[in-house]
């Protein structure tokens, strides 16, 4: 019966990525096939107890003392290879069970509702609760975040409406281009990429929001928007130390919840700044009779019958979410483009092939760059932004793979472990981004989710992509990009989001 089993699935995968269900229909005939009605009962029946894991001492201590909070990504692979693709882990009184398989992850996340829940992020909603601001996309939940991620929608999700922001985008990235110009010291060379791209996508975000721009581009930043931006970076560090010590550990070590406030303090008096003076604006040509319209969503967001405080803490979480999804996939993709020179010239040559001579290229001619897709999708593989999602199961109990998991249950999905499995990637540790171009190739559409999936899937992948899409191309066309001569590799380091452990520099020299 296994040879059986393994000739159908061989048989089945060369077919390419259509076939797909009928390989999952076959191993679930040949499972069931294989045992008999005693082993399935004992199947179902395996519980929390039953479950694999490291001791409350060991992942405390794989926590603390082993740099554990900046290399959880690191973690997935070794809890796969000690104890499989489930286990849980115990931290006080929370349990977390780990999933690292992608039919595993199909298999939650196909469970989880209506209203799917998140993980808890409870520094943030304590916060919320404290300063008495309302919770927006990141922290609401059931129909309170239905019914904004409803409106939201409308106007981040369909195609149609993000490529009415190809011009506002297209002007952050000519400003991005005139920075790295401007930045580039001998050789070419541009150091802590990162952080001028942390900028373009702040920049780029606001320009959505609110129609205009804050500066993050400038030779010279405004003081209040590099704080800003401190506040985000230190915000991130701070929810690690944060969620990871018990409530009355905060009595006896205040710091960490005390800067934590106060970034966040920060970000939601810049954001509602911005708000306030554009509805001031706005106010004032009603006042002279004019007509307002507006393409940027707080505009959109103001005309619903939303409290203010739910408009303020909305485009506050968004403001933060964009940002380092452009950073961090921009650096990692021209690290990865500097080092295969090969795939940069390839790639370099879809663009200008597509754009026959234009200098700016627009929504509708990303749809003519197959491989310039395939390479961010590539990049998010090997470096997703976040490496792992979570859910809460409220409504019942659910069955992942042999395990019985009670509803509540902190269910930990392991995206970092499962988009390196080499029994779903050939050459997992490779940057390939043809692998996404061959149809005879199939991967498990749950092993790689950087933008996650479902209803509660990212709501801006698509602003994002297209911001990445447009600077990439642009780049291309105006540099050769290349390693610095005398840089070392960079490796990936967990800060709540996947980011580079050390400064990406790389040489710009001009076309």
């Amino acid at each position: 019966m296994i040879l059986v089993r393994r000739m159908l699935q061989q048989a089945l995968r060369v077919s390419g990525r259509s076939a797909f269900p009928l390989v999952k229909w076959m191993e679930r005939w040949a499972e069931g096939a294989s045992v008999g009605p005693e082993a399935t009962e004992r199947k179902a029946a395996r519980t929390l107890e039953d479950m694999p894991g490291p001791s409350l001492v060991s992942f405390a201590w794989d926590l603390f003392a082993k740099r554990g909070l900046s290399r959880l990504h690191e973690l997935q692979l070794e809890g796969v290879r000690r104890y499989g693709p489930v286990w849980k882990a115990s931290f006080g009184p929370i349990l977390t069970v780990h999933v690292a398989e992608p039919a595993l992850i199909e298999q939650v996340l196909r469970q989880e509702g209506q209203h799917p829940m998140r993980s808890d992020l409870s520094s943030w909603k304590d916060y919320r609760k404290l300063r008495g601001h309302h919770y927006g996309l990141l922290t609401a939940e059931g129909e309170e975040w239905q019914a904004v991620r409803s409106l939201l929608g409308k106007h981040m999700l369909r195609p149609k409406a993000v490529e009415a922001y190809d011009k506002t985008l297209n002007s952050v990235v000519g400003d991005l281009v005139a920075k790295l110009r401007l930045s580039r010291r001998r050789r070419g060379l541009v150091t802590d990429v990162a952080s001028e791209f942390y900028r373009f996508g702040l920049e780029g975000i606001s320009s959505v929001l609110f129609e205009s721009r804050i500066g993050c581009l400038d030779e010279v930043v405004p003081e209040e928007t590099e704080r800003f931006i401190q506040s985000i970076n230190t915000m991130f560090v701070m929810t690690l130390l944060t969620m990871a010590m018990p409530s009355w550990l905060h009595q006896l070590f205040p710091k960490p919840w005390k800067v934590f406030c106060q970034c966040w303090d920060y970000m939601f008096s810049f954001a509602k700044g911005h708000i306030d003076q554009r509805m001031k604006a706005e106010a004032e040509r009603v006042a002279r009779g004019e007509t307002v319209e507006g393409r940027y969503l707080t505009y959109f967001l103001s005309q619903t019958k939303l409290p203010m405080k739910t408009v303020y803490s909305n485009v506050t979480e968004l403001l933060l979410a964009g940002v380092d999804t452009i950073s961090s996939t921009l650096s990692w993709t021209l690290y990865e483009l500097s080092r295969h020179p090969e795939v940069q010239a390839s790639l370099r040559r879809e663009v200008l092939d597509v754009m026959q001579g234009r200098r700016e290229p627009e929504a509708a001619d990303v749809a003519r760059m197959p491989l310039l897709k395939a390479t961010v999708r590539e990049v998010l593989r090997l470096y997703p932004v976040i490496p792992a999602n979570a859910r809460v199961i409220p409504q019942r109990d659910i069955q992942v793979g042999d395990y019985l998991i009670p509803k509540n249950t902190l269910i930990t999905l392991c995206h970092f472990a499962t988009s390196r499995d080499p029994d779903v990637f050939s050459d997992p540790d490779e940057f390939q981004p043809h692998r996404w171009l061959r149809k005879e190739q199939a991967h498990h559409p749950y092993a790689s989710l950087p933008f996650g999936v479902g209803k509660r899937s990212c709501i801006g992948r698509r602003i994002a992509e297209l911001e990445l899409y447009l600077a990439l191309s642009r780049i291309l066309m105006e540099f050769d990009v290349k390693p610095d001569p005398e840089g070392a590799s960079v490796k990936p380091m967990t800060r709540t989001l996947l980011v580079p452990e050390s400064m990406i520099n790389l040489q710009f020299i001009e076309r």
